[in-house]
């Protein structure tokens, strides 16, 4: 399972901010996940082993089955936390991986309105993966609010420190990766099998050929990765040689 920092400067320093952030939402995610959250931010840390059992804190996760949203999937319910992994079903979503996550007890929610926003995106040649990105969990969101769940997680890695956990209305947005200062490799890691690295989803690889300049905002948001350390050279070079395909 997931291992502590270590000697990592760059990774502890991210850590101890998450410490900082997670004070900032104590009230809002009740005693109880403050707690279990702290406990698993030092491990992180320090490797202190912690409880584990079933702490009855539900967590939403936005879940695409890709390395990062399993990763945080495992890391989670690993914790002891009771995770509902929420897949928004979308038009370029082969049914193969709506199965895989049936069977990690994923629940499938529709996304209004989707082809018509992304298909405008698509013919104005604008960049579709922010977008989408918000979209997605703006249903994610909509189905916890329906059932009361307060903290509503996503697989992002970048957005670390006071931005890896926050309030947002009556919800709190957990940036999970990112707030235990988790890598690309380290996600690929916890997967127990093996992961192809490839940039994009397959409405974003036909939009491309239609529209290059999106690779070139493909290549910009993997160098954005690349200097914040959520992705090492190796995988930057595979995912820009995959952007650049025909």
């Amino acid at each position: 399972m997931l291992k502590p920092v270590g000697n990592d400067f760059i990774k502890s320093y991210r850590v101890r901010n998450s410490l900082k952030a997670l004070e900032r939402v104590r009230d809002a995610i009740g005693e109880e996940a403050y707690e279990r959250f702290r406990a698993l931010l030092h491990y992180r840390l320090r490797g202190e082993d912690f409880d584990r059992s079933p702490v009855g804190v539900k967590v939403a996760l936005a879940f695409s089955g890709g390395s990062d949203s399993t990763a945080s999937l495992k890391v989670l319910r690993w914790a002891g936390f009771d995770v509902v992994p929420v897949m928004a079903r979308l038009p370029q979503m082969r049914e193969p991986v709506l199965v895989r996550a049936q069977l990690e007890g994923a629940v499938i929610v529709d996304v209004p309105g989707y082809l018509d926003v992304i298909g405008a995106q698509v013919r104005k040649r604008a960049p579709i993966c922010g977008r989408c990105h918000s979209m997605v969990m703006g249903a994610v969101k909509g189905y916890a609010r329906e059932r009361g769940i307060k903290i509503v997680a996503s697989g992002d890695l970048l957005t670390f420190g006071s931005l890896s956990i926050y309030p947002e209305g009556d919800m709190v947005n957990l940036n999970f990766p990112a707030f235990l200062a988790m890598d690309k490799r380290e996600a690929i890691s916890l997967l127990g099998r093996k992961y192809s690295l490839g940039f994009g989803c397959p409405l974003w690889k036909a939009a491309s050929r239609e529209a290059r300049v999106l690779k070139r905002f493909g290549i910009q948001r993997v160098m954005r990765e690349l200097n914040a350390g959520a992705i090492d050279g190796e995988i930057a070079k595979a995912l820009i040689l995959d952007i650049l395909k025909p």
